[in-house]
């Protein structure tokens, strides 16, 4: 082992490229688009060292196009998710040994990589395998995945760093042990940095992982494993598996040597998931770690004293980027009857002028849903919508799956602030409208608390620092990231730690500290240095 008190690069975010008509990257990342498109590939399971290729294969396809196939992947047995355990825990071995610069040296690469060789193709996949546009995949597949390798390095040095005190006749010291056993990776399919920075976070503490990425999102992890691999990582610290979730889950919570899950998705999944282990949980070893971000019924709040112009777009962004397809996607909202008028009619010049289509076609604003499970979901929400009394569809409402999930940006309007898609998590690019009266700003804060039981996101926007004051106290159970006179989303690392309580998760705050904290398990080391002889002490006299 080396020896020296080590310092690591300075992390600092990475500037997001503005993708401007004739420059570089464009013309990078359109290349890299047309090369992947037209090709296909082939993604087995990564299990220690081994590439497997069960047999049993399914086609991956862009949601804008679904019948354009751009690969398959294979889908695992039981039998190799047993597999997957027991080499995790072999490597578990010599990686939970390595010294902490060699692991940190690993992720650091592959930050670099990502910023340089891989920046066009890693965004290109999520472009195609999820239907980002190429700013929604420059700040998430490059940018947010950067900087969480980057801070995460730097937090693993500060956890390191706190020692407790000492004297003379004593020393104290405290190591943080990665976790006995290995670690479960649950992914979604909406962020490409999540996807790798919730295997990876693990990892870099010296733990080992069986990665399960979403089904919708394999084509970009793929290219995530490749920039692991090209970075140095060992075989077997980050085994990834496709297939049946349930099979998964089940045959990975029934080991003993089950130690912590790290996941991002649906409430539903992850309460069954806490309730299995609760289970089992005379099976294991040690306390399992639970690490959960869930959903959110994220909403936007306008007092009157609000800009409209600013309110507009913190509802455009916030609720339509991506589809709406973000956990802090903006879904409900709240607007005084003063402002109203004049947020319709922004709203409305604004969605006319927004494209849709294909993210190929770099001046599309939106583009397709993610599957056609979840195109029909919402399109059942609006459709009821037009028949309630109490809901309106004001712009949009209108799609079509023959070609892409395609749906418009579509803004209910209701007169009852318990409507279903008030309360509902709906992951989609609908947004629903609650108009109030404007001496009742301080129920309705009221009313906002209560209304869901999420508590994710959320955004005030006011030029009154008193309404500003009273909002942030009164909401403060409601939103693990609250924003004042901004959209709700776009969490950057570093600077704004992520995660919600209530139905949101466990808010172990993705790009902190103390996220990185749950996956080690401290041990203090007292050393006395002249050792007593005589168990009486001084008051017991001679």
């Amino acid at each position: 082992m080396l020896k020296g008190f080590f310092n690591v690069p300075k992390a600092v975010n990475e500037p997001v490229k503005a993708y401007a008509v004739g420059s570089k990257e464009r013309e990078a990342v359109a290349n890299a688009y047309k090369e992947m498109w037209n090709s296909k590939i082939e993604v087995p399971l990564y299990i220690g060292d081994q590439e497997i290729k069960t047999g049993n294969t399914r086609n991956m396809s862009a949601p804008h196009d679904h019948q354009h196939i751009v690969g398959t992947y294979h889908l695992a047995e039981k039998s190799h998710i047993t597999q997957a355990i027991d080499n995790a825990l072999e490597t578990r071995k010599k990686w939970a040994a390595i010294s902490w610069e060699n692991r940190a040296a690993i992720f650091l690469k592959a930050a670099e990589l990502i910023a340089g060789p891989y920046r066009a193709k890693i965004n290109a996949a999520t472009m195609i395998a999820q239907s980002k546009t190429i700013h929604q995949a420059e700040i998430d597949a490059a940018c947010e995945l950067i900087d969480f390798l980057r801070f995460n390095v730097e937090y693993m040095t500060q956890i390191y760093k706190e020692q407790p005190n000492s004297d003379s006749s004593t020393w104290n010291r405290l190591e943080h042990r990665p976790l006995e056993g290995f670690i479960y990776a649950i992914t979604p399919f909406n962020f490409t940095a999540i996807a790798a920075n919730l295997p990876a976070s693990a990892a870099m503490m010296g733990n080992v992982v069986v990665w399960k990425p979403s089904d919708s999102q394999v084509f970009s992890a793929k290219v995530i494993i490749d920039i692991f691999k090209e970075a140095g990582l060992p075989n077997g610290v980050i085994n990834v598996v496709f297939g049946d979730a349930i099979m998964i889950t089940d045959t990975i919570l029934a080991s003993p040597d089950f130690a912590g899950i790290h996941f991002t998705g649906s409430t539903h999944v992850f309460k069954d998931i806490w309730a299995k282990i609760g289970n089992n949980i005379d099976t294991y070893k040690t306390y399992p770690r639970i690490v959960g971000e869930t959903g959110g019924k994220d909403f936007i709040i306008a007092h009157p004293s609000a800009n409209a112009k600013q309110v507009t777009t913190g509802i455009t962004r916030g609720a339509f980027e991506f589809q709406g397809q973000k956990c802090s996607a903006a879904s409900r909202v709240y607007i005084p009857q003063s402002l109203w008028p004049a947020v319709k009619n922004q709203l409305e010049t604004d969605l006319k002028s927004m494209k849709m289509g294909s993210p190929e076609d770099m001046s599309n604003f939106i583009t397709a849903v993610i599957h056609e499970g979840s195109f029909d979901k919402l399109t059942s929400y609006i459709d009821q919508a037009k028949k309630d009394a109490d809901a309106e569809v004001i712009f949009g409402g209108n799609y079509d799956k023959s070609k892409g999930y395609f749906i418009e940006p579509t803004v209910i309007l209701t007169t009852n602030p318990k409507y279903t898609t008030m309360e509902t998590e709906l992951f989609g690019p609908v947004v629903t409208i609650y108009v109030y009266e404007d001496a009742k700003w301080s129920e309705t804060l009221k009313l906002v608390d209560e209304t869901s039981e999420y508590a994710l996101t959320g955004a005030v926007f006011s030029t009154d620092r008193f309404a500003i004051e009273e909002a942030t106290v009164a909401l403060q159970n409601c939103a693990g990231n609250f924003y004042i006179n901004d959209k709700p989303t776009g969490a950057v690392v570093g600077c704004q730690p992520f995660g919600g309580a209530r139905a949101s998760g466990t808010n172990d705050k993705a790009g902190s500290v103390l996220n990185l904290l749950r996956w080690v398990s401290p041990r203090t080391i007292k050393e006395t240095f002249v050792t007593q002889e005589d168990y009486r002490y001084p008051f017991l006299g001679n």
